[in-house]
This record gives C-alpha cells, structure tokens and sequence, in this order.
C-alpha cells in the first residue's frame, strides 16, 4: 500500500523542471545546453529535542536562498544542488508528507531523473533519518556525509539526523569540518547549522570562491507573530564575504525574531525608568516628566517605542525589560547621538 501511494504521489508530483538563471559574471560554469551548475556546500539537518528541521548553504553563485534550501515544518528539509534540480525540494517535500522516509524520498527523486549524475542533493526527515547523493559527473571535489558515514558516488548514503554534501570544493576536508562541527557544537539547530557552514568554509569550501549564502530552519507556528513557520530564513544574495554576513545577519534576526528568554528579564527600576524616559524624550517619542516612576503613560510608551524600533516580538505587558533589548537600544542610541552632531 505505502508503495502505490508512493508511486501516485511521484506521477502526481511528476514532471521535471530544471533550473535556468541570468548571470551577470562570467565565472559560472554551464553545460552545453546552458544549464547553470551551482557549485555549493550544504548541510540539511534536524533537531530530535525541538523539531527544527533547517539548511544552511554557501555557494559561487548568487541568490542561492531561491534555489538550494526547502523545508516544511513537521515534515522535512532538502538540500538540491550541482546542476540544479528545483523540483527536488517540493517534491521531496511532498513525498515525505505522505510518509516516505528521507531515504525513500530521495530514492524515488533519483530513480526518475534522467540526469541523476549531473545531480547533488541532501534530505532529512521529522523523524531523524538522512540521506545524501552525489552523482557522478559532478565537478571535483565532490561528495557527502549523512549522519557521520561517507559513500561513493552513484550511490545513496543514508545516515541521522544531519546530512552534509558539496560540490567544486577545494577538498573533502569541508564535508568532514561540517560533520565534525555539526556533531561536537552544542546549542539550537541554527546555531549549528551555522556553525557547521562557517567551519566548512575555513576547511576550504567552494574552490571558485564566495557569493551568496542562506540559513533556513522551520518550526510549527514559530515564523512572525506565530503566523508563519519559517522560523528563521535568511538570505545573503551577493556578497564579498557572505558567511560573515550571514553570521551578522542571523545575530540580527535572533534580536528581532526571537522571544524573550526568561533569564535576560530585568526589573525597570527607578534609575533604569529614568534612562529609558530621558532617551525616548530625547528620540521624541516621550512627552512627559522625566520622573524615574514606571507608571501607566512610560509603560504605554514604552512600549510603542519598541514597535517603533522593531522589537515586536520582546514588547512587555509588565514592568520588566529584556536585557538584550536594553543593550541593543543603548546601542542605538549611542549611534544616533554620534549622527547627531
């Protein structure tokens, strides 16, 4: 039964589309009829204590965001690259929706594929499982690591809980820094997917050099307000140096995306109030008596001070402050008086 379902669903899901881009460098390499080749390493993996499933990516090759990562919370994460296959991720998506594994899912993307070999890709499941491919006429070095075990290419790798692949590297040492780093760092998903990417990087990465790098980890009702379930989702599209881009850019969205921690609340006392009147005074946003008292009218605009500031996700009903929040806008304040003078 699972099988047929299986089937329909590849039928269902069926045509092949491949990726075409404009480039505006000539660096790129294509094949002969013109398709793009996004030399690229990646990891694609899933967290057993939250659920996060997420790909972090870094590529010669702009805008990799729109092509390489996919994710569906409470489903799976794809990773498709080397001669690009978009298809891939919402079709392996959709295969594991209705129950395929991450290794079934990539075995029937494969198996269809007339141009298999010229294909990478790396997928995981809600459950933990991980499997990698890498065809073989992809460009030197290239190759990938699912869960800690290492193939050939031609050949599906099936591993848990993280799979990690690249093509056009300087060498296996990348693939073997994201495992490495992967399995030993600590913290949330993102965290080390991050970790993982900028490890691979160091170890060489992509022998063409930097362009463009991505981050995206999903999560049930996690994304904006509790509407979206793109937990975090980052793109750096063309960029010097974009993994140091894409390391500020995720300090940033942590800042403005993420909830409160408990631990970094503080108390706005009496000499803290006064701070916080005296520089909503000055930014204009605060009319009143610079009285040190947390009463009603600083709390209202207080609050709408950090809408205005974008802190919507960490705005308070009571009279405490997030430590983080305080920092960042002592910080901005700072730079405006600079600006001011």
């Amino acid at each position: 039964m699972r099988t047929t379902v299986l089937s329909l669903l590849f039928l269902i899901t069926g045509s092949l589309f491949f990726l075409h881009v404009a480039s505006h460098r000539s660096k790129y390499l294509h094949t002969q009829d013109g398709d793009v080749l996004t030399a690229t390493f990646s990891i694609a993996a899933f967290d057993p204590q939250t659920g996060d499933l997420g790909v972090a990516v870094q590529s010669k090759f702009p805008n990799v965001r729109a092509v390489v990562p996919w994710g569906e919370a409470g489903v799976g994460a794809v990773a498709t690259q080397a001669l690009a296959n978009a298809s891939y991720g919402p079709r392996g998506l959709a295969l594991m929706r209705n129950g395929a594994t991450a290794e079934e899912a990539l075995k029937i993307l494969v198996a269809n594929d007339s141009l298999r070999d010229e294909r990478q890709a790396g997928i995981v499941d809600a459950k933990g499982n991980a499997a990698t491919w890498t065809g073989r006429n992809t460009f030197d070095w290239a190759g990938g690591n699912a869960g800690g075990n290492w193939g050939t290419r031609g050949e599906i790798v099936k591993g848990k809980f993280f799979t990690a692949q690249g093509n056009i590297l300087v060498g296996e040492e990348t693939i073997k820094a994201m495992a490495k780093t992967f399995q030993e760092n600590n913290g949330s998903l993102a965290d080390r997917l991050v970790a993982a990417l900028v490890a691979g990087g160091k170890a060489g990465g992509d022998r063409r050099g930097e362009q463009s790098a991505a981050l995206l980890v999903v999560r049930k009702g996690a994304g904006y307000q509790g509407e979206l379930d793109n937990f975090i989702d980052i793109s750096v599209y063309d960029h010097a140096h974009p993994l140091q881009e894409l390391v500020r850019l995720y300090e940033m969205h942590k800042l403005y995306f993420f909830k409160t921690d408990p631990k970094n609340l503080v108390k706005i006392d009496a000499t803290l109030c006064r701070e916080l009147q005296e520089i909503m005074k000055d930014r204009g946003s605060y009319q009143g008596e610079v009285t040190g008292v947390f009463d009603q009218v600083t709390k209202k605009k207080l609050q709408d001070f950090m809408y205005w500031e974008n802190y919507d996700e960490r705005v308070r009903n009571d009279d405490q402050i997030d430590t983080e929040v305080l920092r960042d806008i002592r910080k901005n304040y700072e730079d405006w008086k600079r600006l001011k003078k």
